[in-house]
């Protein structure tokens, strides 16, 4: 009689954020691997990181390696302020957040809602942009050790790791609401009133700003600064500062204040991000079309292009514009475009800060021209442009169905130029009528108009050539705007070259409408339609003979890694 051997379960190991840590590493790892091109752009991105973190610190390390108390705390609010607001929007804007631990995939994983929070901030630490950050404000440190002894440097230390948690915890409770929100099909409506009111406010706000600068003193900016220092915006960098200054109360305080603002932010993100894996944002019931006009192939065709033919060049406009309208990741961008374009204008041209010369004249302050008015909006056209030059990386592997079907390269750029363009034209055009009436000069519009279809177009052209060269994968992942690692300085890259190749084509406009006069009033529009709707047609033609050589690479590129 065989006698039944019980071997003893070996206990589960609890998984902590050192496991998260270790599989961002692994995973890092195996992209790099046979990706020589990603090694050489993590490098650069890590060196241009290193670079601009020396800078902030030495800036932030200023008031005491020059033994300054009055402006430490300016310094230390304000820089500290920027430092947060950026982590907070610019992944709104332009880089995204690293998504190389895609939350989804630990949906069926038996993983608590604390143990996945904190796993996934502990591997948010290890990025390039995390360790720039606090190389950046470790400056603090070093004027509070300066300015008041090691207890100052000490607390300074715990503020700055503080608030490095927090500018983590806000960007990536911001981008998985955004994210939430923006996934679903009842709220997405909502969501643009919302942030065009937001873009509206930014204008007057900015103007408010620029002019208690102008009318204050150094007096009252300290008082803004320790105003600034008791919101979690500047709380945990200002605490080490007011240690040395003998105000050890505040200090605590602060670092109390930036304590709750980390356990909210980290509350917020856990429920965004389970609603987020578990899909509870949904698109509502399926309409059913009242009836069938034009047979089946008619339904696919949205109204919107209903004037397109019902053959290659057709379905892809239609396709494409279905895309912009549903996928989360694309009304991100357009969203993105509508903000910064209606905030710039009005910045520039009124928001700017005077200066008066030796002779009492005042120069600026809010005094536009047709030249500023043509530069501004060159930047608006080519920022619009600009969400095309990876337009590939949106079809991730499903580029593979027009490759089979053997779509030629100038029909495929051309489809989808006309199909964002559907989206955007009309916001470009409404940005320079609410220009034009803001600023009391409807004479500019067709100056307005002229410099936006000339930066627009040759935008387009040229993120055409950019979307096919330097394509990059997006994670398959419900956050639209999350980026592999070490994609996000692949994208701040290439809107760098986008941008300003985009504004150097056009910046004849600008040279011309300082040097015609009112004559330019009445050329600028048409020309500027002939000039860009011709930059764009010539860049999809020249554009789509390189697509049709590099489809496999193409597909391969933008084909995301498992």
């Amino acid at each position: 009689m065989a006698v039944p051997v019980t071997v003893p379960e070996r206990p589960a190991r609890r998984v902590s954020s050192r496991h998260f840590v270790r599989l961002k590493l692994r995973v890092l790892g195996n992209n790099f691997r046979g990706q020589k091109w990603r090694i050489a752009l993590f490098v650069l991105g890590l060196l241009l990181g290193l670079w601009f973190a020396a800078a902030g610190f030495f800036l932030l390390a200023t008031p005491g390696l020059a033994d300054e108390p009055r402006y430490a705390l300016m310094v230390a609010a304000f820089g500290g302020g920027l430092l947060t607001l950026g982590w907070l929007l610019l992944p709104l804007v332009f880089f995204g957040v690293d998504e190389t631990l895609d939350p989804a995939r630990f949906a069926l994983l038996p993983l608590s809602r604390r143990t996945l929070v904190t796993g996934l901030l502990a591997a948010a630490l290890v990025s390039v942009p995390a360790l720039a950050t606090a190389l950046t404000a470790a400056g603090l440190v070093v004027t509070a050790g300066l300015l008041g002894g090691w207890s100052a440097a000490l607390v300074g230390a715990l503020g700055v790791v503080a608030g490095l948690l927090v500018c983590l915890a806000g960007a990536r409770a911001l981008t998985s609401a955004f994210a939430t929100m923006l996934r679903s099909r009842r709220v997405r409506d909502l969501a643009a009133v919302l942030l065009a009111v937001l873009a509206a406010l930014l204008g007057p706000l900015q103007l408010l700003v620029f002019a208690a600068v102008r009318q204050t003193d150094w007096d009252r900016l300290d008082g803004v600064a320790r105003v600034v220092g008791w919101t979690p915006f500047g709380a945990p960098w200002t605490a080490g500062v007011d240690v040395a200054e003998g105000r050890a109360g505040a200090a605590v305080a602060k670092l109390l204040i930036a304590g709750a603002t980390l356990g909210v932010l980290l509350f917020w993100w856990s429920r965004s991000l389970e609603s987020a894996m578990v899909g509870t944002a949904s698109s509502g019931p399926a309409r059913t079309p009242r009836g069938v006009v034009g047979g089946a192939v008619a339904q696919l065709f949205p109204r919107a292009v209903g004037w397109a033919r019902r053959d290659r060049f057709g379905a892809l406009v239609a396709r494409e514009c279905r895309y912009w309208w549903r996928d989360a990741r694309r009304r991100a961008n357009l969203i993105t475009v509508a903000v910064v374009g209606v905030f710039v204008p009005v910045m520039v041209n009124l928001g700017g800060v005077s200066f008066t010369t030796e002779g009492g004249a005042e120069l600026g302050g809010g005094d536009s021209s047709p030249a500023l008015v043509s530069l501004s909006m060159i930047f608006v056209g080519a920022l619009a442009s600009l969400t095309l030059a990876n337009q590939f990386g949106f079809d991730g592997s499903s580029y593979a169905a027009n490759l089979v079907a053997g779509v030629p390269g100038r029909v495929e750029l051309r489809a989808r130029m006309a199909a964002f363009s559907i989206y955007v034209v009309p916001m470009l055009v409404v940005i320079a009528v609410a220009l034009a009436f803001v600023l009391g000069r409807p004479a500019w519009l067709g100056v307005m108009g002229g410099a936006l279809a000339a930066a627009y177009g040759c935008g387009l052209a040229i993120n055409g050539f950019v979307s096919v060269l330097g394509a990059y994968s997006l994670p398959e992942s419900s956050n639209p705007f999350a980026m592999n690692s070490g994609a996000g300085f692949t994208k701040g890259l290439l809107t760098l070259v986008s941008m300003v190749a985009s504004a150097m084509t056009a910046v004849p406009f600008v040279v011309a409408a300082a040097l015609l006069g009112d004559v330019w009033l009445w050329l600028a529009l048409p020309v500027g339609l002939a000039y860009g709707v011709g930059a764009a047609l010539l860049g999809a033609y020249l554009a789509g003979d390189t697509l049709d050589r590099r489809q496999p690479e193409l597909l391969a590129t933008v084909t995301p890694r498992r």
